[in-house]
């Protein structure tokens, strides 16, 4: 299927054969079933840090997905949909548990035990076993969210289709995404870390540890089971000088309790917000 697609995104016009439509639907079909991912892990690097393949022909496939859908009508007195996609349905038989308003597209993988409030779930996200999106989160398309994962109120994950090269939002096993969180642009949440109420992290925010003498400053990744909060330093502008949000990591989820007991640990120890 690989070699079709990239022949069809080269080339829009072979969408006209049915061999390559065709293609192009198995491919969001696998995705929907979790068959076939827009990003995957593949191993670990030097320093012990996770590390994932973009598949970039499947991100291709969906882009060529709405290329090909027609836009049709959906009545529900009395709200009414007019869209491209169908939504995601069979929740019974895939063992996910849906709570009105809870809204997922067709091409979305949500995986058995998972829980979905009044959320949405967009195109070619990837959401593992046990997960709860909590009420009014929103997981953007392509986004890769882990096993036993709690996306907590408001929670806004970013979506990427493109640029095809972009890498999609990375949420690990066992992370706990606080109330109002937003984490876009390709950031990458290690496992069991906990973020703290509001925080904000982007490609270019600061991370900056401060849980030792001396503060280390990086970004794009939050290391496995760091606690975060939201936080601020100053900048100097034309204007004058003003602060700038960063996430601050402050410690460590402790290895001695099982994971929920050691999440109420760092929240009571560090006073986080969620």
């Amino acid at each position: 299927m690989q070699s079709l697609i990239e022949a069809a995104f080269a080339d829009r016009n072979l969408l006209q054969q049915p061999n390559y439509a065709d293609a192009v639907r198995a491919v969001i079909n696998a995705v929907d079933k979790g068959q076939l991912r827009v990003a995957a892990p593949s191993g670990t690097d030097a320093a012990g840090q996770s590390q994932w393949t973009v598949n970039e022909w499947v991100k291709q496939a969906i882009l060529l997905y709405f290329s090909i859908q027609q836009m049709q009508t959906w009545e529900l007195p009395p709200f009414e949909f007019y869209d491209k996609m169908l939504l995601k349905t069979g929740y019974a038989e895939l063992g996910v548990r849906a709570v009105p308003h809870a809204v997922a597209r067709y091409g979305a993988y949500i995986a058995k035990g998972c829980v979905l409030m009044p959320s949405y779930v967009n195109l070619g996200a990837y959401v593992d076993e046990g997960t709860m999106v909590d009420t009014w989160a929103t997981v953007g398309s392509c986004a890769q969210i882990g096993k036993g994962v709690h996306l907590s109120g408001g929670v806004g994950i970013g979506g990427v289709l493109e640029p095809l090269q972009a890498s999609p939002v990375i949420i690990e096993d066992g992370a706990f995404i606080g109330s109002r969180c937003i984490v876009v642009e390709g950031v990458i949440v290690e496992k069991e870390a906990v973020l703290g109420a509001n925080v904000v992290l982007t490609k270019s925010t600061k991370i900056i540890d401060v849980s030792g003498p001396e503060p280390i400053e990086t970004k794009g990744r939050i290391p496995a089971r760091s606690v975060v909060i939201p936080g601020s330093y100053t900048k100097s502008f034309p204007a004058g000088d003003y602060g700038v949000g960063c996430a601050l990591i402050i410690g460590q989820r402790k290895e001695s309790t099982d994971l929920k007991t050691s999440l109420n640990d760092a929240l009571r120890e560090f006073n986080v917000a969620v």
